[in-house]
């Protein structure tokens, strides 16, 4: 550049250079506004505390309905006293790093990180149009919070003490689980779609706890945060191995089912109201899922094999079994059929004793008979 200014120079062309030295600031400061202005812009939609990357990376793409062949949708219900549900219970208070599941999820409702939708009770729709009110939500279950700094009516946030947070109240959890058959990977696959917090409070008289469901929120939009908080599974093993996100991911949880989408939108309550039957049926909805899989594909003849064989065991242990308990059964007839003959035995051994018995005391008796009858006699005889 230096080389072609002295030429520049040499030639009296310094407005020539003049020209495209100013065009060239203003095409640089120009490009410097235009990437701060794409950043802010690029900002405004990014959650603090989480990268848009992460966001991107966590974010499931759903499979459009063209691809899938097959699909349930099914509600859990999952009990935080199960040993295997525990995890999201745990810890009452947080400590060293450690917090439940509701507490994660009240603290980024109430800072507007991420978006909460109504229940609706089996007809969910995750829209604008049903998005909660963080306020509204907080108000209705008496939860009490102050406006944090910086809050708007655009973006309103608010502080909640540690102490106000309901989290021994959250008993339960409800659970959107899809199970889905996608046509292009040949596979299946299940996904939890949304989670539901349930409040169990009881009355102002006592008595057992009624349930509130408080809100559904997408799990997509949790797996962000749930993958930084690591937890606890087992107590053998002390060690965080897993995050909240992947004992979603992993389904880790142990869920009762207690509904599913049907044309009536009825539970599984009102569906089977014996308890008998209501447990047969949820068995049957999940032998169902677990097998669906397996019933697509037609079997190698290494399969069939194997299956045929571990059918043969499987009789073949019926019959030894069958076998055992019969020869115990005679084995038993036997012994009882001993101990009624030697009862018997005996039974008519008492009986011939009583009978000598009876007999010997007639003759004893009879004895005398005679001897009066002869007494008589001789005196007659003297006469």
């Amino acid at each position: 550049m230096n080389t072609i200014k002295r030429y520049a120079l040499a030639l009296g062309l310094t407005a020539i250079i003049a020209i495209p030295s100013f065009a060239q600031d203003n095409r640089s400061s120009s490009t410097s506004v235009m990437r701060k202005r794409d950043r802010n812009e690029k900002n405004e939609g990014q959650k603090p505390g989480v990268t848009q990357r992460m966001q991107s990376f966590y974010q499931d793409t759903e499979t459009p309905e063209s691809d899938l062949q097959w699909m349930r949708v099914i509600y859990r219900q999952l009990d935080l006293q199960k040993p295997e549900n525990a995890p999201l219970y745990f810890p009452e208070e947080p400590t060293e790093g450690q917090e439940s599941l509701f507490r994660i999820i009240l603290r980024l409702l109430a800072n507007n990180q991420v978006e909460a939708y109504e229940y609706l009770d089996g007809r969910e729709v995750f829209t604008d149009q049903y998005r909660i009110k963080v306020k509204d939500m907080l108000d209705r279950f008496h939860i009490l919070y102050t406006d944090a700094k910086g809050s708007t009516e655009k973006n309103p946030k608010f502080n909640i003490e540690e102490s106000d947070v309901p989290a021994n109240e959250v008993l339960s959890y409800y659970i959107l689980e899809k199970w889905e058959f996608d046509s292009r990977n040949n596979r299946t696959r299940t996904n939890v779609q949304a989670i539901c917090p349930v409040l169990h409070r009881a009355g102002d008289f006592g008595g057992e706890p009624i349930k509130y469901p408080m809100f559904w929120i997408k799990l997509d939009a949790l797996r962000p945060y749930l993958s930084q908080q690591p937890i606890f599974i087992d107590d053998d093993n002390n060690l965080t191995k897993y995050t909240y996100d992947d004992y979603f991911q992993l389904n880790m949880y142990n869920g009762e089912i207690y509904k599913t989408r049907n044309l009536a939108n009825k539970s599984m309550v009102q569906q089977f109201p014996d308890p008998d039957d209501l447990k047969r049926a949820q068995d049957s909805i999940q032998n169902r899922l677990e097998s669906f899989d397996k019933k697509l594909w037609v079997p190698s003849r290494e399969e069939i094999i194997a299956e045929r064989e571990r059918k043969e065991a499987q009789e073949e242990n019926i019959v030894i079994a069958a076998r055992d308990g019969n020869e115990e059964v005679t084995a038993q007839e036997e012994q009882q059929a001993t101990v009624k003959e030697t009862g018997k035995n005996s039974r008519s051994k008492k009986k011939s004793t009583k009978s000598n018995n009876k007999k010997k005391s007639k003759v004893k008796e009879s004895k005398p008979k005679t001897t009066s009858s002869s007494a008589v006699r001789s005196v007659r005889r003297k006469k």
